[in-house]
């Protein structure tokens, strides 16, 4: 398989992996039957982390060795508090008055905020038809969150601004594989990430009282099942191949995946009785367009 195919077939599994992951927190902190909260949004973000870190802890520990200096630990602490840590309790919060749909179409502000980190911090130098592209993108996120605001429930702007500062971590910590940890292996970087958060993760879960919920919530059995999905496969697994997409493509390519994660998010959002229009759909044209001459040249140097 070229390489070019297999990136594109990456990111659309990602898309899909990652798209499905908004119901799956809604999922994990509300019965979908009786509508009984079962985890709060904090005690979600603490165990999906959590999960994770555990699965993920043995395998960090033969890679630390490969530490050679401050400035790689750094870059690993910001993939793991900004590229995961962090956006993971900013999404749950987000969607205690969102709705999972709209909280997908949010996530695609990460190719914008990939650009510009690329140019202000790490001083990359851009082609123009990138820049287009990004432009059109932008243009279409703009359109789809308008089309979609329906979808939204009574959220405030403090749960808008969190996804979008969800976004810019994700962004940061994009720009920090490709600059900082190329020379380092996607599982070894993967694994270690989430060893750096697991201490604060399992803190967080105790001092807001999952084991109560788990103990004494008569659905948190299930609430637990949607929230191990969530962190073994939409972010342990899923991260790791991320990573790799990083390092075999471009970090714009990379995080053009959220581009193609609302279209998932609101697919799984209508099996869940939320709505779809034909402007939506429109919109989703204009991203998939902007995708598409964003990476025309990326794609080929990759």
């Amino acid at each position: 398989m070229q390489k070019e195919t297999k990136n594109w077939l990456t990111l659309l599994f990602l898309a899909c992996v990652w798209g499905s992951s908004f119901i799956l927190m809604k999922r994990g902190m509300i019965d979908k039957a009786s509508g009984d909260e079962i985890f709060s949004n904090t005690q979600v973000g603490a165990l999906r982390m959590a999960l994770a870190g555990l699965a993920l802890g043995p395998f960090a520990i033969q890679h630390l060795s490969k530490i050679k200096n401050l400035k790689t630990v750094l870059s690993i602490m910001i993939v793991g508090f900004l590229g995961n840590f962090i956006p993971a309790f900013m999404f749950t919060y987000a969607e205690t008055e969102l709705s999972s749909g709209y909280a997908g179409m949010l996530n695609s502000f990460t190719p914008i905020f990939t650009l510009l980190i690329g140019m202000i911090v790490f001083q990359q130098r851009l082609n123009r038809l990138q820049v287009v592209g990004v432009v059109i993108g932008a243009i279409g996120i703009v359109w789809l969150m308008m089309a979609g605001a329906d979808l939204s429930s009574s959220g405030s702007w403090w749960h808008i601004m969190a996804i979008v500062l969800a976004t810019l971590c994700y962004a940061t910590s994009v720009n920090t594989i490709k600059n900082n940890l190329q020379g380092m292996k996607p599982f070894a970087i993967t694994s270690m990430a989430f060893l750096f958060t697991l201490l604060p993760a399992l803190i967080l879960g105790w001092y807001y009282g999952v084991q109560d919920t788990i103990i004494n919530n008569p659905h948190a059995l299930s609430g637990l099942g949607y929230i191990s999905i969530l962190s073994l496969v939409g972010t342990a697994l899923a991260v790791i191949i991320f990573n790799q997409l990083i390092a075999n493509s471009t970090a714009l390519f990379a995080s053009s995946v959220t581009y193609f994660i609302p279209m998932v998010a609101v697919l799984f959002g209508m099996l869940d009785g939320e709505r779809i229009t034909i402007y939506q759909v429109l919109a989703m044209t204009v991203i998939l367009t902007g995708v598409y001459i964003a990476n025309k040249i990326a794609v080929k140097r990759v």
